[in-house]
């Protein structure tokens, strides 16, 4: 008899990964990691991971991000915004190492620079992406074409819109970069109307992690068992491949 896969749905956030690890049979649990690679290391080699997090960079970018980006944003109405534009490798690789906020906004204008010489129109970085390259290293060193048939790229407001019929929420997660009470309690409600457990949703989120982080590795988990029960679509479809043939493509 064949057992239930593993499920982990997983958000990056301020001191490592938040994951949401469990079977569809049983309450899963909140697990903070350090490292990605903690994670891949705590569960079965079959588990199957959904992460908010761009996996698979190109060597130019055309248009408006990578083409996973471009694909989501049409459905997701006033929450697009929540779609960072990732740029190509070389920017996402220009500057790995900063120590103080005058070095990180230097590094953030030489990457700029380096993203707008790798795309068409020029365009250059967001802050809020560039803040997110690390995480996307630590991914992208670890990916292999075996290691795509287990780890998933999400993205937590395509997964609502999923969720809630192919619509996208009403209400933002976030004003002004402060957590909306609102908009996460209109989350809420609609992961437990689609069978996610309370009593995850009512958690407290682990030390080093945010309630909306939290949240969107439940959003991320349920993409998983779509996942799991082949009903989860790639955007685009087919998914698209890098330069070097690493798969491109938000689930959900």
């Amino acid at each position: 008899m064949s057992t239930a896969p593993v499920l982990a749905g997983v958000d990056g956030c301020r001191h490592g990964w938040v994951a949401v690890v469990g079977t569809v049979a049983e309450t899963p649990r909140i697990t903070l990691y350090p490292r990605f690679a903690d994670l891949l290391a705590d569960i079965p080699d079959d588990a199957i991971v959904a992460v908010d997090m761009p996996i698979g960079l190109p060597d130019r970018i055309a248009g408006s991000g990578r083409g996973p980006e471009q694909a989501i944003r049409r459905h997701l109405g006033r929450r697009q915004s929540s779609v960072f534009t990732i740029p190509s490798r070389a920017a996402v690789y220009a500057e790995e190492k900063f120590e103080i906020w005058e070095e990180m906004l230097a590094a953030h204008r030489r990457a700029s620079a380096v993203a707008r010489a790798t795309s068409d129109p020029p365009r250059g970085v967001a802050i809020q992406a560039f803040c997110l390259f690390p995480k996307i290293r630590e991914i992208d060193a670890l990916m292999t074409r075996e290691m795509e048939r287990r780890v998933f790229e999400v993205h937590p407001e395509l997964a609502f819109w999923r969720l809630n019929g192919e619509r996208a929420m009403t209400l933002p997660k976030k004003i002004k970069g402060s957590v909306n009470p609102e908009g996460m309690a209109e989350r809420r409600t609609l992961l437990a109307a689609n069978g996610f457990s309370t009593q995850i949703l009512e958690a407290d989120p682990p030390r080093g992690a945010a309630a909306d982080d939290l949240l969107d590795a439940c959003a991320c988990h349920m993409i998983a068992r779509r996942l799991a029960e082949g009903t989860a679509k790639p955007f685009p479809d087919p998914p698209l491949k890098t330069e070097t043939g690493a798969r491109m493509a938000i689930w959900a």
